[in-house]
């Protein structure tokens, strides 16, 4: 009998979940490269173990960086996009820009934070990224753009549909783990198709860079939600406001997965919005959403042993640690499953369907995929019972919609995310009219 490993899935995306552990490795990836750049290739062979080192010299980093720097033009920037655990190694991608094109790179590490491979990758975005139908370029145009807030500056597109006037506008808000501006996963950029679906239709949109993913090393101690992802939605949307030609009474913002759990919370700070999105967003703490993914992927391997049963009660009792509400005697950076107290605790406060009850101005649109394996249609439900007679309130379930928001026959597994796939059509012609419709 099959028997998978059962995983703490991100409310998004990244194949490890969003911990402290990653950024770390991250961070480490990226300073390798900027060390190669600078040509100190003696201290980027320092990052390798102690196993590998001999296989691979120093003079042997500075002949490879230079075949890079031939064939790709001057190094410009690193940034990781991707973590997956390969056993006992956790593998990080990391794409690496340069003045000519941009290359992917793999690189390997052992349990103790060091380096036991360095591999050039194939270029997985632009080889399988699923152009979609509706993508028509004829019918808008990209401009890039800088989300910015004290000591911080993220890059972004911003997507305006040709030879509109009065159209609206929507910002685009990451779900939880770094992430780049087309929230890419695998070959899937979700936020990329929703741009360019918007647009084509005559709705503007600003997507732009996570701030986990720019700014991770200051991630490593105590954060919340806030500096997560609050804070640059807040400023995405004052930006949004500022774009020449729009509706300033059409000014939106769509909330992915955590993003939409926190889009009230957005929207409590942005007085500029008239509605918000939130998609595939949680009604439930995130403790609770982790169970379920546990308990869903126990199912999914279908291997009824004691085993088994006792590894999916021990990680229930893992994760029951997550629930706190406050401190006591712990540091707000104390962590737990990779995140620190302070994150916890600033999510397990906060009611995000009490906050939806408190939005009377603002019209507000719910959507959920039936075929989700991370968000369940349970927690439409919980949405539909708390606020199905409020009439500021649409709510819309899509019974073949993942998580990623493109149409599957099944629920299925992970594995679903490495086969491209496009943001449904159906879904953005609603969301379209929704936003057109100004009820």
């Amino acid at each position: 009998m099959k028997k998978i490993t059962l995983l703490i899935f991100a409310l998004l995306f990244s194949t490890l979940s969003f911990s402290q552990d990653i950024i770390k490795l991250f961070n480490r990836s990226t300073d390798f490269f900027d060390l190669l750049d600078q040509k100190k290739f003696t201290d980027a062979h320092a990052y390798f173990d102690a196993s590998v080192s001999d296989k691979i010299s120093a003079a042997d980093l500075q002949k490879m960086w230079e075949t890079f720097s031939v064939k790709l033009g001057k190094f410009e920037s690193a940034s990781g996009v991707e973590s997956k655990t390969k056993g006992d190694f956790f593998v990080v991608t990391v794409d690496g820009k340069f003045a000519n094109a941009t290359q992917s790179f793999l690189l390997a590490y052992n349990k103790t934070g060091n380096m036991v491979g360095f591999f050039v990758a194939p270029n997985r975005s632009a080889a399988n990224y699923l152009n979609p139908a509706y993508a028509d370029t004829t019918l808008y145009t990209e401009k890039e753009i800088y989300v910015k807030t004290p000591g911080h500056s993220l890059v972004g597109k911003l997507t305006i549909p040709k030879n509109a006037k009065n159209f609206p506008i929507v910002v685009l808000v990451h779900g939880s783990g770094p992430a780049d501006m087309d929230e890419t996963v695998g070959p899937n950029k979700t936020f990329k198709d929703l741009a360019a679906g918007f647009a084509a239709k005559g709705v503007a949109s600003i997507r732009y860079v996570k701030r986990t993913m720019v700014y991770s090393g200051e991630f490593g101690g105590a954060f919340t939600v806030k500096e997560e992802a609050i804070d640059d939605a807040v400023a995405a949307v004052a930006l949004a406001a500022t774009v020449p030609d729009i509706d300033k009474k059409q000014i939106y913002l769509l909330g992915h997965s955590l993003g939409g759990m926190v889009a009230p919370r957005i929207a409590a700070l942005a007085p500029e919005l008239n509605g918000i999105i939130l998609a595939a967003a949680p009604a439930r703490t995130l403790t609770d959403i982790l169970v379920e993914q546990n308990k869903y992927m126990f199912g999914l391997a279908k291997d009824t042993t004691q085993a088994m049963k006792k590894q999916l009660d021990e990680r229930i009792l893992e994760l029951n640690k997550s629930r706190v509400t406050a401190l006591g005697n712990m540091k707000p950076d104390s962590t737990i499953l990779g995140l620190p107290a302070s994150y916890w605790i600033d999510l397990n406060k906060y009611n995000q369907v009490e906050a939806v009850k408190k939005i009377n101005k603002q019209r507000i649109l719910i959507i959920q995929g039936g075929n989700d394996f991370q968000v369940s249609t349970h927690d439409y439900e919980l949405w539909d019972a708390a606020l199905n007679k409020k009439r500021n309130v649409t709510l819309k379930l899509y019974p073949d919609l993942n998580h990623l928001l493109s149409s599957q026959v099944e629920k299925g597994s992970q594995s679903q995310y490495e086969t491209p796939s496009s943001v449904s059509e159906t879904l953005i012609n609603d969301l379209v009219a929704w936003i057109k419709s100004k009820q």
